[in-house]
């Protein structure tokens, strides 16, 4: 790809070009708004978050995982494997605008309840059960996934 000049528009440079956003290193760097805990406002910056094309990559690996036909595990292995790579995205891609990632961790949830449907007989034809279920987990161990100490906790 050969080198262009990105327009960086924040707040005091409102104009409008062709560039105006980059991908680099698997963050996007655009136009966002931005919190002020000084002034208490909110502004228009020039800042990065995760890529859509890491999000991409994220959600991918996670439906690649299958999750939800390991019934052979048990859920404490299912978190072992879940937090080995998700600390990594979060650690990298959260350094930034952690909101962002929420995007790719909504599934992982759902999958949980898929695994916990194949897992447990009670549960394999009520779904209802099976979110309640892992509420109940998420209430008792909220810290156990690094997902959910991010704040995308199963509601």
């Amino acid at each position: 790809m050969k080198t262009r000049l990105v327009y960086c528009k924040d707040e005091n440079r409102p104009g409008s070009y062709e560039y105006e956003q980059f991908t680099f290193l698997g963050y996007t760097f655009r136009a966002r708004q931005s919190y002020s805990s000084v002034t208490a406002k909110f502004f228009v910056s020039f800042s990065p978050a995760v890529s859509r094309e890491a999000l991409t990559r994220i959600r991918r690996t996670i439906r690649g995982w299958r999750l939800h036909r390991r019934s052979d595990m048990t859920f404490q292995e299912i978190v072992a494997h879940i937090n080995k790579y998700a600390t990594g995205w979060i650690a990298y891609y959260g350094r930034f605008y952690k909101s962002q990632l929420h995007a790719a961790f909504y599934g992982l949830n759902d999958f949980l309840v898929k695994w916990a449907r194949r897992k447990y007989k009670t549960l394999k034809r009520r779904k209802k059960h099976a979110w309640a279920w892992l509420i109940g987990i998420a209430s008792r161990y909220p810290l156990s996934l690094a997902h959910w100490r991010l704040g995308v906790r199963p509601t």
